[in-house]
């Protein structure tokens, strides 16, 4: 026997019924996106390597570890993408849609990294990404913000996630701030686990988002930079706090808060919850003012944020929230060849007539047994039942599957019916 063929580790089928309850969780995320009025950007799964390298920051895991690159037969370096934003930020400029422009942005697909798979971490998995343009207020910091929050009440999921933010100011300031941390750390090297060791004189602010908790203390006592602020970041973070508190969100500053991420400058926020184990972090964003121009365009203002599909799906699935599964309303059985062509046309009628209709026709031939023990594993709420002696006299049996008389009705008038009983809009 052949060996079978399995996925790749750390990318998962997604079967039925979970595809129901992405399909439920993608739809409000879609709903939600045309309340705030952003449009849709649909990119590439594959890009130049160098756009990651440029964007997220040659000495991040992600670029040094994590990446799926790869040389295509002309010897270009590409990757799958890890992210949408450098991507977006990319189609942006060279579609010439961000300069002297506002754009509200939003994608939703896969994304790869080479990780060790855990729960709510795979090497393939799902984002939706949101992206703003040519704002440089605090005020679209909020609205993403808003969004996010406005998201986990319609998921009911408002009281499982906590909003921590936290500012990183200008690059200028970071500069000085990370001559401190560098030096502080330093002076504290022999308490640094390896990890934290390699980021020392690379990327030290890393250190600040160790998960390790020998070094919690050490973390604690580290300089902060919110006392390396420059005057713009700190009027700007004190206006984003202010509008949060006008509109009566709740927040808590988190100042050892920093992104993975290089580009990021100013306003950082994550949505965390205490039910997903290490992988916590549901929503991820902020502002990365500069990135427009390091990518080749003019300077241009812009914030964000991603979710993590797999992890918000999880955390919905934690919390019971009834998603529909999706099961047919209906199962339209077929007795003998007489009834297959005139059971399709029956069918495509009703489909015709109630959108909202969902109708599965028997197939695969089958007695009245076999017909209806696929009817109920369906999940159907009724069976239609269409034999030679209903297409004879132009009539249809409506059996109720969970409890209910059938009864025998006019052909013409199963639509009607079936809006009644489904409360389902009709166009007959």
């Amino acid at each position: 026997m052949a060996k079978t063929v399995q996925s790749i580790r750390g990318m998962h089928d997604i079967l039925p019924p979970e595809t129901a309850a992405w399909q439920f969780v993608e739809g409000r995320l879609r709903e939600l996106m045309e309340a705030y009025a952003y449009h849709e950007i649909r990119m590439p799964l594959v890009e130049q390597t160098g756009l990651f390298a440029r964007s997220i920051g040659e000495v991040t895991d992600i670029v040094e570890k994590e990446m799926y690159t790869f040389e295509d037969r002309n010897g270009d370096s590409l990757s799958l993408r890890p992210e949408g934003t450098a991507s977006c930020v990319r189609a942006g400029v060279e579609h010439g849609i961000l300069h002297n422009q506002q754009q509200r942005l939003w994608y939703m697909g896969p994304m790869f990294r080479h990780e060790r798979p855990q729960k709510g971490r795979y090497r393939q998995f799902h984002q939706i990404g949101v992206e703003a343009f040519g704002m440089t207020g605090p005020d679209v910091d909020a609205e993403i913000i808003l969004m996010a929050a406005r998201l986990w009440q319609r998921l009911g999921l408002a009281d499982e996630v906590r909003l921590e933010i936290n500012t990183l100011g200008s690059a200028e300031a970071r500069a000085v701030y990370r001559r401190h941390l560098v030096d502080y750390f330093a002076y504290h090297e022999s308490q640094l686990d390896d990890e934290s060791r390699e980021r020392l004189h690379r990327n030290p602010m890393r250190i600040l988002d160790s998960k390790n908790p020998d070094m919690q203390d050490l973390v604690e006592g580290a300089p902060r930079l919110a006392d390396h602020l420059d005057t713009e970041s700190r009027e700007h973070f004190d206006g984003l706090l202010a509008l949060l508190d006008a509109l009566g969100v709740d927040y808590r500053v988190n100042h050892r808060l920093v992104r993975g991420l290089d580009y990021y400058n100013r306003t950082v926020f994550e949505w965390v919850t205490d039910h997903l184990g290490a992988q916590g972090t549901v929503c991820a964003g902020g502002r990365y003012d500069g990135l427009v121009r390091q990518l080749g365009g003019r300077a241009t203002p812009a914030a964000g944020f991603a979710i993590g599909l797999e992890r918000l799906i999880s955390l919905v699935a934690e919390h019971g929230f009834d998603t529909p599964a999706g099961e047919p309303h209906c199962y339209l059985g077929l007795l003998g060849e007489e009834a297959v062509a005139s059971g399709h046309r029956l069918a495509e009628g009703l489909r015709d007539a109630l959108p909202g209709l969902r109708l599965q026709v028997n197939c695969g031939g089958g007695g009245m047994k076999a017909q209806m023990k696929r009817a109920d594993k369906s999940g159907a709420e009724f069976a239609l039942i269409l034999g030679a002696d209903e297409v004879r006299e132009g009539r249809v049996t409506l059996k109720p599957l969970r409890g209910g008389e059938q009864v025998n009705l006019a052909r013409d008038a199963v639509a009607n019916e079936l809006a009644t009983r489904l409360q389902l809009e009709s166009k007959a």
